[in-house]
């Protein structure tokens, strides 16, 4: 009998749901975008995100179970975002989850956001398996993670300041980009000389750590003092400039990671791997080194249900069940510190 779980991920601006078989085979996946409410105010505003949960969550489980063609009596369990994310956002999918949990008397399985975004790579890429490291990036995340198994990871490195998503997203606000600010810095770089304005790449003691505070700082005064010269501004070589010096500090501590610990596969996770730079930067690196390079399909880069559907199979064959006591935890850690 394969294994069946739909699963709910609330845990910022979109309600998502799914179903997947085996953690490999998307059987449907619904989302809900909120993103031309928040437009409105530049950024994701936690309790409109809540509000608008609260409406989504009935209709995006319906949808998702229809669009699979099963029943509650098909399903083997369900999986929810636990965290980490918006506190609001994430007590409605979970609140939902333990709902739909007692009524149906299904297992809940909790899912950590981030290793839901690693798994979405094993429904993109069926062959793919641990060990291998994975560089997951986002507005809230830069880390990097071995893989050891479905569900162990050991953290190599993480951001000590600013995440890459929001560093991109800080970028496109300066150059006056609309929300959401990241992916249209993209775009406009496409068209820029990514060689026309040096910009620092900040150093970290750790020697897989991230750091972006620096970088931004010193591209908001780059951007300021053109205009208070009165200078135009060539938006699209500034943005080409930062994008290019933001995924080389990327690639380059990924790339010495993998190669420090002999890895058999590199993935990239994360909404900032929807990226096209950091995609063509990583693939041509990973085969001038010999190793295969694996990175979600496009839709599966953003926050969505089948994700964290696959992230729950695995859980669930480890054995993890949640009471229905469980409780949002919107600093939910992946790995535990050491010590």
């Amino acid at each position: 009998m394969p294994t069946l779980i739909l699963a709910l991920e609330t845990s910022c601006d979109e309600t998502a749901a799914a179903v997947v078989e085996d953690g490999r085979i998307i059987r449907s996946s619904v989302v809900f975008s909120q993103m031309d409410m928040h437009a409105l105010y530049g950024g994701v505003v936690p309790e409109i995100a809540s509000r608008a949960h609260v409406e989504a969550c009935d209709r995006v489980v319906d949808q998702a179970l229809k669009e699979a063609g099963v029943t509650f009596r098909d399903l083997t369990a369900l999986g929810v975002t636990q965290g980490p994310g918006l506190v609001g956002a994430l007590l409605t999918g979970v609140s939902c989850m333990k709902g739909l949990s007692f009524s149906t008397g299904l297992p809940l399985v909790p899912v950590h956001h981030i290793h839901g975004h690693i798994c979405a790579n094993f429904l993109t890429h069926p062959e793919l398996e641990p060990p291998f490291l994975c560089l997951v990036a986002s507005g809230g995340h830069s880390h990097l993670f071995m893989v050891e198994d479905y569900t162990a990871f050991r953290l190599l490195g993480q951001t000590v300041d600013d995440a890459a998503g929001e560093a991109f997203d800080k970028a496109a606000r300066v150059l006056s980009l609309p929300y959401p600010g990241g992916p249209k810095l993209d775009e406009l770089a496409e068209n820029g000389d990514p060689l026309r304005f040096s910009l620092p790449r900040p150093h970290t003691e750790g020697k897989y750590d991230y750091s972006f505070s620096g970088l931004k700082t010193a591209f908001i005064n780059l951007v300021h003092g053109m205009e208070q010269r009165g200078e135009n501004l060539p938006k699209a070589d500034l943005a080409a400039s930062f994008r290019h010096t933001l995924v080389e500090v990327l690639a380059e501590k990924a790339m010495l990671a993998a190669r420090d610990h002999g890895v058999p596969g590199l993935a990239l996770a994360g909404g900032v791997s929807a990226n096209r730079l950091l995609r063509r930067r990583l693939a041509e690196l990973c085969s001038l080194e010999g190793i295969p390079f694996y990175t979600p399909s496009l839709p599966l880069c953003n926050d969505n249900g089948a994700m964290i559907a696959s992230a729950a199979c695995y859980r669930y064959d480890a054995g993890v069940r949640a009471p229905l006591s469980l409780n949002a935890d919107p600093s939910l850690r992946l790995v535990q510190p050491q010590g």
